[in-house]
């Protein structure tokens, strides 16, 4: 009998169950179950259905029960910055706004008015983005004060589903750094920070770190799952999950872990909160074993995924990358963390209009559109290294790219070429390989971090691409 580890990998366009186990020394996973996610419009407001995915969640539980695999242990990731805020009575305040929604313009300047914006990057070493959880909290403020008034609890997405699994609050340390309110220096909420701004200060848990145990099933959800287990946390933050599973062969490579979003950095032993790393746009996040994952935001796959949506998806990622190959070296590229490309009406005509207006040839068949993201997301990549290597005063030799992304042949040689390094693509189920890899470790069945990483080498795929 093998013991089963179940990780929950949410994502902000679908989720997944994945359980995981070891045989002969490698790492084994299956999918056995998947659901879509997606921000609903409510009333004209981006907002989560938290309904439907803790539902998706116990369809999920109920399949482990059905194949007869009962996991030892289960843990959740998902995005960053999103939360919901608890009443007195466990009730969800409000609606659950998400990422993308527009209510932030204009909290940064109101976040400024309380602490100076290179001040708060010196406290926290995490870049600016307007969804920041700090900035979600202003909007909240400022637009429902009552919500904010009558909040007992704030808790991360993940740890809210957490807590209706167990029936017990625990607020996870690596996403919580995400919110731009934790000191990188103690670990913990800054909590002066936090009343310096007005928030209600009672709201915010101590921080507990991966592989802490959440607690077991309640009586009633193990009822309807039709089996009990141990609640845990893993790095709930699904980014740092995925650098988790970085290959331990690729040594000292920088990674990006490609999805919706591209996160690419390195990891660092401490934060780096300097003028010039915030000058060039760079987060210091919480990783596993409080590694610092020094990285930047780059738009990522958001950009395609949409393109395919505007087309029905009526065609794969894959004939994506051929159309884009197919289209030649396209000349026209875009800024891909322009604010105009995050929630644009429709991301075609956006990027048209971009090319239109900065004076360059408009794209107009599905391939040339493809192109013009696939070469403007591997430009960036090639910019994003050098300004690791000048801060960080260091040449790397590689970049490994994890996640859903790594499977683009298309895009993973381009990187190879912007960057001028060997890329080491693989595994595309870095997070919830991450999140299992916690668990493992927690149980005893892999003796720390390292040996997790060379465990992954040895048991999934990796493709190598040269520069040319």
């Amino acid at each position: 009998m093998y013991r089963y580890y179940l990780a929950v990998d949410i994502g902000a366009s679908s989720g997944r169950h994945m359980l995981g186990y070891l045989q002969d020394g490698k790492m084994h996973l299956e999918e056995v179950w998947r659901f879509e996610n997606g921000m609903k419009d409510e009333g004209g407001s981006l907002v989560w259905d938290t309904e439907y995915l803790f539902s998706q969640i116990r369809e999920g539980m109920k399949k482990c029960a059905q194949i007869h695999k009962i996991p030892e242990s289960m843990s959740i990731d998902t995005w960053a910055v999103d939360y919901v805020l608890l009443d007195q009575e466990d009730r969800v305040l409000g609606s659950t706004y998400g990422y993308r929604d527009n209510r932030t313009q204009g909290m940064d300047e109101r976040v400024y008015q309380r602490i100076p914006e290179k001040e708060l990057y010196a406290r926290t070493g995490i870049q600016k983005q307007r969804f920041n959880t700090i900035y979600q909290l202003m909007a909240d403020q400022i637009k429902r004060p009552g919500l904010l008034e009558a909040a007992k609890t704030f808790l991360m997405l993940p740890d809210y589903f957490q807590f209706l699994l167990t029936g017990n609050k625990v607020s996870e340390y690596t996403n919580a750094t995400s919110t731009q309110l934790v000191s990188p220096v103690t670990k913990q909420w800054d909590r002066e920070l936090i009343r310096l701004l007005g928030y209600p200060e009672e709201i915010f848990l101590p921080l507990k770190t991966p592989g802490t145990e959440v607690g077991n099933l309640t009586e009633r959800i193990a009822k309807e799952v039709g089996f009990t287990c141990k609640v845990a946390l893993c790095g709930s933050h699904d980014t740092a999950s995925a650098v988790m599973a970085v290959p331990r062969a690729q040594g000292d490579a920088l990674y990006i872990s490609s999805g919706t979003w591209s996160l690419m950095g390195v990891e660092l032993p401490a934060a780096d909160c300097s003028a010039g790393s915030r000058e060039a746009n760079f987060t210091n996040e919480g990783g596993y074993d409080y590694r610092f994952r020094y990285l930047k935001n780059i738009m990522g796959l958001w950009m395609i995924q949409s393109i395919r949506h505007e087309l029905g998806d009526s065609v794969s990622f894959a004939q994506l990358c051929d159309m884009a190959m197919a289209a030649g070296d396209f000349p026209s590229r875009v800024k891909v963390n322009d604010a105009c490309f995050l929630a644009p009406g429709n991301m075609t005509e956006e990027i048209r209009d971009y090319c239109g207006r900065t004076g360059q040839k408009i794209p107009r068949t599905t391939g040339e559109l493809a192109c013009v993201v696939y070469q403007s997301l591997a430009d960036c990549y090639g910019e994003t290294v050098r300004e690791i290597e000048a801060i960080t005063a260091k040449k790397y030799g590689a970049v490994s790219i994890i996640g859903g992304g790594a499977g683009a042949a298309y895009l993973n040689q381009l990187t190879a070429n912007a960057t001028g390094k060997t890329v080491y693509a693989g595994p595309t189920e870095a997070t919830a390989i991450g999140n299992i890899m916690s668990q493992m470790i927690s149980a005893g069945e892999l003796a720390g971090l390292a040996q997790a990483r060379q465990c992954v080498y040895e048991s999934f795929s990796i493709q190598e691409y040269r520069p040319r």
